[in-house]
């Protein structure tokens, strides 16, 4: 089982990916997750790609694609199957992802889109923002990361 979690931010994804990566004890990749701990980190990576994160902006496919694949490699070794929360956000990054699956042999073989509307994932993050303290909830930014999401 490869599954791809697909929803606007604040939808679910990270949730209902848990529980089933959980579920069927697979691998769950969360760049966002992994993203934020390099920041948190200050690692090279994590100083590249805070701006982009605090601004509610995509982070560079390439960065974002090295990420999948060292997810797809840890993958393969605990089996070969995963969930992938919130990726691919972009055409470029899912003719990417595909073209990595192909190679590795580990294509998704299901999509799961959640569907929440923007009023809801926006209260959702705000909530967020209360608990989490991420930067990346604000009204501002999450209005940005939407339009992003919608485009």
């Amino acid at each position: 089982m490869r599954i791809l979690m697909i929803a606007p931010p604040g939808a679910g994804k990270g949730t209902q990916g848990a529980l089933i990566a959980a579920h069927f004890d697979i691998p769950c990749i969360v760049i966002g997750e992994k993203l934020r701990d390099h920041v948190a980190r200050q690692t090279d990576l994590g100083q590249a790609v805070e701006s982009h994160l605090s601004r509610g902006e995509l982070v560079p496919d390439e960065i974002v694609m090295d990420l999948v694949h060292e997810g797809y490699i840890a993958a393969k070794s605990a089996g070969g199957e995963y969930v992938v929360d919130g990726v691919p956000r972009t055409l470029a990054q899912a003719r990417a992802m595909y073209v990595t699956g192909v190679e590795l042999k580990m294509t998704a073989n299901i999509a799961l889109h959640l569907a929440a509307d923007d009023k809801e994932v926006t209260r959702r993050l705000l909530a967020r923002a209360v608990v989490e303290r991420r930067s990346d909830d604000t009204e501002d930014v999450i209005r940005q990361r939407l339009e992003l999401y919608h485009q």
